[in-house]
Formats: C-alpha cells, sequence, structure tokens
C-alpha cells in the first residue's frame, strides 16, 4: 500500500490488484472466536513497532490513522515474569538517544556491573565504528566477549525478534543498522509500539479509503493472470499499464517473472530471468502466534520477555486484554519457528504454565495458532537480496528488496514509498 500511496501522492493515477479479499499481506486481521462464542479480530502474527520506525509512522499520519490513539507507547523495556530485565525507569522515558538506553542497561534488573559494562562498552566500540562490520559476519561472532546474560536475555530475544533469525546465523550488518536508528537515533527511537486494534485497522484498510478518496482503484480477490511486456507498455491481463510495482512475496514473485520471460524480448527476459534468480536464493524462516484465553488472565505488563529454549520455543507474550482486546487473551510470539503447528502450540502452552504461574495466570486454553511458515527471509550475513528495479518499468516492492532493513514492517513500507516515487 504504500508504494500506492506514495505513487497517488506523485500524482500518478493508481491501480491496486490485491488476490486475497483482505488487505496488510503478512500484517492483516483475522477472524476469531472466545470459547463463549464471542467474535473477536485477531491478527496473523503479533506485531512490534519501534519509535525508530518513522516512515510507517509518516504513513499511518498520511493517511488518517493517528499513532498515539492506536499504539500504546512505550520506553524500551523486555521484563521477564521475575521481575528481572531491562526496563528503562520513567524518569530516563523521554531523554535523547542513546542516553536513554544507556539508562536501562544501566539499571537493569538481575544484571551485575559486570553485565552492564560489558554492553556498554561493547555499544560504544559499535558506535565508535559507526555501526558498520564485515559483511560476513554473524550476530553471535560480533557480540563475542558479552557477558553471557546479556546475550541471552537482550541481543538473542532481540535479535531473533527484529531479523527472524537465530543469532548465530543473523546478519551483524543489518543487526547494527536496527540498534543504530533505535537507540542511537531520534529521540524515543527505542520506545516500542504495540498496536491496540488488530493490524486491518492499524493501517491497510486506512490506505485503501484513503486511496479510494483520491481515485484510485483498488480491487479485492482479483488476482493477475498474467504479466506481458508490449513497448512501451506492462501488461496485467491485457491492460496496458506505464509502470508496474510488483508487491508479491519472493517466491511468488520470482515464479511469476520467470514465467512471463518467456515471452518477452531478449534484454526484459534478460532482467527477469537474473532478477528471478536472486529472488529464489532466500531462504525463508517461520514466525508462529500462539492465541490463548483464561477468564482472569493478566500480565503485570502489556508485553513479558519469556526465557526461550528448544523446549519453551517463545520469545515474548503479550497481554491483549491491556491492548484493546478482551480480557484474558494472551498471545506468544514464536520466531524463527520450526515444528508442526501442533507441537508448537502444545509447547508454548507448557512454557506458559511453567513461566507464568507464579504471577497467578491460570492455565490457558489454546484459541488459535497462526504459523507463517515464509514469514521473512533469513537475514543471513552477506546476503545478496534482489534489487528494487525488475526491468524498464516494472519495480519490486517487499520487505526482503534491498534495503538496509529485515523482513519488518519498516522496511516493506520504505521499500513500497520508493517504488512508488521512482520516475
Amino acid at each position: 500500500m504504500a508504494a500506492a500511496v506514495a505513487a497517488v501522492q506523485a500524482g500518478h493515477t493508481v491501480t491496486v490488484f490485491e488476490a486475497a479479499r483482505t488487505l496488510g499481506g503478512r500484517a492483516r486481521a483475522v477472524a476469531a472466536k472466545l470459547p463463549d462464542g464471542t467474535p473477536i479480530a485477531l491478527d496473523n502474527g503479533q506485531h512490534i513497532l519501534i519509535g525508530a520506525y518513522v516512515d510507517t509512522l509518516r504513513l499511518m499520519r498520511l493517511v488518517g490513522v493517528d499513532p498515539s490513539s492506536t499504539l500504546l507507547r512505550r520506553a524500551l523495556a523486555l521484563p521477564f515474569a521475575d521481575g528481572t530485565g531491562l526496563q528503562t525507569p520513567a524518569w530516563a522515558a523521554h531523554w535523547p538517544a542513546p542516553l536513554d538506553a544507556m539508562v536501562a542497561i544501566a539499571t537493569a534488573r538481575g544484571w551485575s556491573w559486570g553485565d552492564r559494562f560489558s554492553l556498554i562498552r561493547k555499544a560504544l566500540v559499535w558506535q565508535w565504528r559507526g555501526f558498520v562490520c564485515a559483511p560476513d559476519l554473524s550476530v553471535a561472532q560480533l557480540c563475542e566477549g558479552l557477558a553471557p546474560r546479556v546475550l541471552h536475555e537482550l541481543i538473542e530475544p532481540l535479535c531473533v525478534s527484529a531479523l527472524n533469525t537465530p543469532a548465530a546465523q543473523a546478519s551483524a550488518q543489518v543487526f547494527l543498522r536496527v540498534l543504530k536508528d533505535a537507540l542511537f537515533g531520534i529521540r524515543g527511537g527505542s520506545h516500542l509500539l504495540l498496536p491496540r486494534t488488530d493490524l486491518g485497522a492499524l493501517l491497510p484498510d486506512a490506505a485503501a479509503q484513503w486511496l479510494t478518496q483520491r481515485g484510485a482503484q483498488v480491487h479485492l480477490g482479483q488476482r493477475v493472470a498474467q504479466l506481458r511486456w508490449s513497448a512501451p507498455h506492462w501488461l496485467l491481463d491485457d491492460q496496458p499499464f506505464e509502470r508496474v510495482v510488483w508487491a508479491t512475496s519472493a517466491s511468488n514473485s520470482a515464479s511469476a517473472l520467470a514465467g512471463c520471460a518467456g515471452a518477452a524480448p531478449d534484454l526484459i527476459a534478460n532482467a527477469l530471468r537474473t532478477w528471478a534468480s536472486q529472488a529464489d536464493t532466500l531462504r525463508f524462516e517461520a514466525i508462529a502466534t500462539v492465541y490463548a484465553w483464561a477468564p482472569q488472565a493478566r500480565l503485570p505488563h502489556p508485553m513479558l520477555a519469556l526465557r526461550a529454549t528448544p523446549d519453551a520455543p517463545a520469545q515474548f507474550v503479550f497481554d491483549r486484554g491491556q491492548l484493546g482486546g478482551p480480557r484474558g487473551l494472551l498471545a506468544f510470539v514464536v520466531s524463527a519457528s520450526s515444528g508442526t503447528r501442533d507441537a508448537v502450540q502444545a509447547a508454548v502452552l507448557a512454557q506458559a504454565q511453567t513461566e507464568l504461574v507464579a504471577l497467578g495466570v491460570p492455565p490457558l486454553q489454546a484459541l488459535l495458532t497462526v504459523v507463517e511458515k515464509r514469514a521473512t527471509f533469513a537475514c543471513l550475513p552477506g546476503l545478496l537480496r534482489p534489487p528494487q528495479t525488475i526491468a524498464q518499468g516494472l519495480l519490486a516492492a517487499g520487505d526482503y528488496v534491498q534495503g538496509p532493513y529485515p523482513a519488518t514492517l519498516e522496511g516493506a513500507v520504505r521499500s513500497g514509498w520508493a517504488a512508488g516515487c521512482l520516475p
């Protein structure tokens, strides 16, 4: 949707074709019910935004969504159920970056002074080096020398939530870029922004309304069956367009573009095949979200970190009752998920019983488990991502396209905005 909004702002006549009957892609609403039959709107994955997502927030405001009412803003805090962990004191919440993050580190509960200084020292080294490292370095290698507690309670969960790739395999360069923007960028860049509405209402529905009010056409449930080059236009099911922004998943894009290369002139065909081959090299990671419910379930904070292990896979839990949802509804997030849906769900419910029982959370009943098997690309060191420009008049948009960010909402918005603004 970002590409369409940017194109309309640039004065273009825009048509959007969406194969699904709902907007949002990986950030969309899904219908569910409580055990008593009450209908509720959930999401196909629990998302977190941060204050550094300036383009996402700008797009929300542009299409009429007020982030201050639709997002719960909290200073950086990753507390565990036992009260330990990183939590920015209230008196430092609005300090300029990176002082707010440094205070959070210096006051982290359960950490020794050695733990704290190891992270502060490492962060200052990263800053001194301009947040740049060798492209083939992993996050685990980047963080060698950090105190084990800091590594396990902060770096690893941050890495897997931001990059959806385990630290031993994740790109240190991309991780450093996220840290730079979040901890050392704008004031409030490290703040956590937790959605208070379903993801459809958060952005895509408002963007569609904004587009149609300005003359754009938005077609839901209409899959493009054929893309074909007929100079000087691209034809989408025989409709001519001066420019096309292809915004499907990497695998679907690669398949579609490779398929239309056979009927294209050599120059166009070679460009399509080259782009498709680059997209085909991407590996993917799954994300699972387990929604569970108990009548009196409530967390001390809207979001808690969890001590994930192979047998207890969730890294975070969200209290949806504190985020505009029904009381008693919790959402557990398993980034870089593996195993079957049933196995993940069972492991998460057992983990909840172990980690949350001290908080008075009763046994939970699973409502819905959503597994996005190809949720994000694996953000590996030295990864070559396909470029924005595919061929003459044909552009790609998506969180997997070349860019500084991993597969996040901000990465998708930045890619779409750039595609819509290109001449």
